[in-house]
């Protein structure tokens, strides 16, 4: 799997949330994961939400051929969490 971002907005993401679009593409191991479409600009975009060092997290995200592309991260915000542990609970475990 290949991800690809703009570095200006990671460089940005970092200063105001100290999260590294790098540390996004965790989400994508396997791991228990709530993703939503989003549509904005035109574009259909995806909100991803997984645990991350023990908190949940939500990336913004697109398809750019066969790379998905990060837009956005950042904590998830209350309803994020409401509804991924509406899905998966704690979210402790992984999935095969």
């Amino acid at each position: 799997m290949t991800f690809e971002w703009d570095e200006t907005k990671r460089l940005k993401n970092l200063k105001a949330h100290d999260l590294d679009f790098d540390d996004a593409t965790e989400m994508f191991d396997g791991r228990p994961i709530l993703t939503v479409p989003s549509f904005r600009n035109n574009e259909v975009r995806l909100v991803s939400v997984a645990k991350i060092g023990g908190k949940l997290h939500a990336v913004v995200w697109t398809w750019r051929s066969e790379n998905r592309r990060i837009i956005s991260f950042r904590r998830a915000d209350n309803g994020q969490e409401r509804a991924y542990r509406e899905l998966h609970g704690s979210g402790d475990q992984r999935t095969s």
